[in-house]
């Protein structure tokens, strides 16, 4: 669906939520745990490296954002047994959450599939989509708690329409869009708890560096510049809309 890219978010549009952002270090997931900070929601910082976490805890610290929390967990080596502890760590804490973006992914390679190693190939799926599908299913009940929940599981162009040499990483994203599309059919009868699709676009980030190391960073969007589309589906003014894909920028003219 068209991007909200034009979306003006009220200060106060996540006021007493509680949100969960993967991947939340640096690049876009650092800059999604900011903007949801500064718009009044109490942010859940999840990620493998606890220095890079903790770099961003202090910058909404001094922001003057609600109290975060940091979570580290490495999606490669987590279990269900992990996702399950993570659960009840968060309900002892906090008996619900408002939103969850995962952000969290891994490029792989970019190469031809008879030359795809087969242990990056189930590094890229765990980390893409095995590890987020069971934490989704780990923290429904939480969710379901909550009055107006959103999930936002972020996608690719590539996992839209396949390009060669993508391997792994669009297929990873091809499955988030089917899981998202039959999460979203069964919980069509709950109507507080919405969950979509967003693909960022090209964006200035190290997997855009890594993926067109040719690439000028500075023809691309900032992380902060893609926000008002997130603020959006994790706000309230998406309530009732799941199951549908949206583009946090308009496409690139070629």
């Amino acid at each position: 669906m068209s991007c909200k890219i034009d979306y003006q978010a009220p200060v106060d549009l996540l006021e007493n939520r509680v949100v969960l952002v993967t991947g939340a270090g640096d690049g876009i997931g650092r800059a999604a745990a900011l903007s949801f900070a500064r718009h009044g929601a109490t942010v859940i910082l999840l990620g493998r490296t606890i220095e890079k976490l903790e770099r961003v805890y202090d910058e909404i610290e001094a922001a003057g954002g609600p109290q975060p929390a940091i979570f580290p967990l490495n999606f490669e080596g987590a279990t269900l047994h992990d996702f399950d502890e993570m659960a009840k760590t968060m309900d002892k804490e906090f008996g619900r959450l408002d939103g969850l973006l995962h952000n969290a992914g891994l490029l792989g390679r970019i190469t031809p599939f008879e030359q795809y190693d087969a242990e990056l190939w189930d590094q890229v799926m765990q980390v893409n989509i095995n590890g987020p599908i069971w934490m989704t299913q780990a923290l429904l009940p939480l969710l379901q708690n909550a009055d107006d929940a959103s999930i936002i599981f972020t996608s690719s162009s590539v996992g839209r329409k396949g390009r060669a040499y993508w391997g792994a990483y669009s297929v990873s994203k091809f499955a988030t869009e089917g899981f998202v599309e039959v999460l979203a059919d069964e919980l069509e009868s709950q109507t507080q708890l919405r969950v979509n699709t967003l693909n960022p676009g090209a964006t200035r980030t190290q997997m855009r560096q890594s993926a067109y190391p040719g690439e000028d960073p500075a023809t691309l969007r900032t992380p902060e510049e893609i926000m008002p589309t997130y603020l959006w589906l994790m706000g309230p003014d998406s309530a009732g809309v799941s199951g549908q894909k949206f583009d946090a920028q308009p496409p690139r003219q070629r």
